[in-house]
């Protein structure tokens, strides 16, 4: 099977074969920098703030910074792992490092990942466009537009599978840059709101208590946030001077820069809301807010522009792992509709993003962060299991085992309650259609 790179695209993974790598010219730190950030900031973002709600504002600030520092590390990591094996992509990695299973294990992450994102972008699309749909004349709660499920529906039959259905994904991948504008627009909208409509909300109890019981599931939703793995070869690659030490800067400055941006937007979002904060934060913003309707918009176009990106993906691993060849017209119709319609229903028979966004954390960006670069690390490392530049990724497979183990039990004893199409209480009597509160 030839070689391949990943392209991570508004945290969807985009296989591109590994010569066409050559054909690109190189880029500069500069640019190697923008678009690694470019990877990292996408649709996850959106529930940062609620994972600041599930662990407490002081304990998940500093958690998003230790999950910061581990994606900075283990990134790193797994370019040493490559030079040690020889390989230029996480999947020939794993598989000259733990052999076929290990590429299959990976591969079931990779097809899992993306999958459960596109649930969660349908989730989104259902609850943000609804909302939108409402601000028009005439149609209310009750009009078939304000309905989530026709709205799903409509979304997919209209925009998404048409545009999954694409055998060629270079002309979609150009929406990253979109993604990247329409993100720092939703940045904005948040810090705003903050400052205009968080003052007429009033704080929930222990709503700046320094620790909660769901941090774990918190660090499951910021791991999904912060996955940027998948294009760390083709990145590297593309340096002008592809060495260790170029990769180590650009990688700190860009996993730095994400960082910010994630903490200002996580930050602002929560202390908006406090205890009411939602896993889709734009589900906690009123009706009438005419600001957060233009974000829900900015954020609906950027998801439904995003799913054909991920569906691509999940396409991509069935056809590697199961077919091991070029589909025929008809394979690749078949699978993409099969794909989308199998994600459809589950979107449409559950709609509490928060839990899908834990679920995606635990089960699938845990893994590709925390794990499997440390486990190829140690396996291609010559010296002793426990020298001391081995106990580093010792602990992070250790540490990633505790989350995963705990999170999935914490997900499924403790499900957090969603209010989904509610209006909010506070939403009665705020005045909150202009960007500034009243006088």
């Amino acid at each position: 099977m030839a070689q391949q790179f990943q392209l991570n695209s508004e945290q969807g993974t985009t296989l591109i074969p590994a010569e066409k790598v050559g054909r690109e010219s190189r880029s500069s730190m500069i640019s190697a920098s923008f678009n690694f950030i470019n990877s990292i900031i996408g649709s996850g973002i959106i529930g940062l703030p609620y994972a600041l709600n599930q662990a407490g504002l002081p304990l998940g600030f500093l958690l998003l910074i230790v999950v910061a520092f581990i994606t900075d590390y283990s990134i790193i990591l797994l370019i040493k792992g490559g030079n040690l094996s020889g390989t230029n992509s996480y999947q020939s990695l794993v598989q000259s490092t733990f052999g076929f299973p290990g590429f299959l294990i990976l591969s079931g992450l990779q097809f899992l990942y993306p999958f459960i994102a596109m649930i969660s972008y349908n989730i989104t699309t259902g609850d943000t466009m609804t909302k939108i749909f409402q601000r028009i004349p005439g149609v209310g709660p009750d009009h078939i537009l304000a309905e989530r499920h026709f709205v799903i529906l409509l979304s997919t039959l209209l925009f998404t599978l048409p545009l999954s259905l694409y055998r060629n994904i270079e002309k979609l991948g150009k929406v990253s840059f979109l993604s990247m504008v329409l993100t720092f627009i939703i940045l904005i909208i948040v810090i705003i709101r903050a400052a205009t409509f968080g003052p007429q909300i009033p704080p929930t109890e222990n709503a700046w208590a320094f620790a909660k019981w769901n941090a774990i599931q918190a660090v499951g939703v910021m791991s999904f946030a912060f996955i940027c793995h998948h294009n760390s070869f083709l990145i590297y690659g593309s340096l002008e001077q592809p060495t260790l030490t170029n990769w180590s800067r650009v990688t700190h400055i860009s996993v730095g820069s994400a960082l910010i941006i994630s903490a200002a937007f996580a930050v602002a979002g929560y202390a908006t809301f406090t205890g009411y904060t939602q896993g889709d934060i734009f589900e906690n913003y009123c009706r009438n807010d005419n600001l957060a309707t233009f974000g829900r918009f900015c954020f609906g176009l950027s998801i439904i522009t995003t799913f054909p990106l991920e569906c691509f993906v999940t396409r991509e691993v069935v056809t590697n792992v199961l077919c091991c060849r070029d589909l025929s017209k008809a394979e690749h119709v078949a699978i993409t509709l099969l794909i989308v319609a199998v994600c459809t229903s589950i979107s449409l028979a559950y709609d509490c993003l928060g839990i899908v966004l834990e679920l995606n954390g635990v089960l699938c960006a845990t893994p590709l962060i925390f794990i499997i670069p440390s486990a190829c690390y140690l396996k291609l490392s010559m010296g002793h299991w426990f020298q001391s530049e081995n106990l580093v990724p010792i602990i992070l497979i250790l540490l990633g085992l505790f989350v995963m183990v705990t999170g999935l039990i914490m997900t499924g004893l403790y499900p957090q309650d969603c209010s989904h199409g509610v209006e909010m209480f506070y939403c009665a009597d705020a005045n909150i259609s202009g960007t500034v509160p009243p006088v």
